[in-house]
């Protein structure tokens, strides 16, 4: 694995969303906030550094379907991001790291019943959190 270099852009990238840590962000969105530091970035530098922080496991990056772009949200503070799914809220994007015992009868229920051997790391169980199902529209 190649060695990480801790660069000022690095550095304003993780402090950005370590501030924003329920919040799922484009690189795009992440870009315009960051041109907003006193550190000079440009959009290769932002998507470099996202490639990177997923590599080694401190950003998740999710697809959503029927969207072109990518989101990303900071998870080194969550231990293996990897090995657990997540939930994500259809609303506000907040996302929720799934417990071990939920995933493992989730998985068993699903190989059981139909056949389907899950990957964590790349399921995202969509849905309405608490909080915007209070929200009346």
């Amino acid at each position: 694995m190649k060695s990480t270099y801790k660069t000022k852009a690095r550095e304003v990238i993780i402090l950005y969303l370590k501030k924003h840590p329920e919040q799922r962000l484009t690189a795009r969105e992440i870009y315009e906030a960051v041109c907003n530091s006193e550190v000079e970035v440009n959009r290769t530098t932002i998507y470099r550094n996202l490639d990177r922080l997923c590599e080694t496991g401190e950003l998740m990056r999710f697809k959503e379907p029927n969207r072109d772009a990518w989101y990303y949200q900071y998870s080194a503070e969550h231990d293996h991001c990897d090995k657990h799914m997540h939930a994500q809220c259809s609303v506000c994007g907040k996302v929720f790291h799934l417990d071990k015992p939920f995933v493992e009868a989730f998985n068993a229920g699903m190989l059981e019943e139909y056949g389907i051997d899950i990957s964590p790391v790349d399921t995202i169980i969509l849905g309405k959190c608490s909080k915007c199902r209070r929200i009346k529209k």
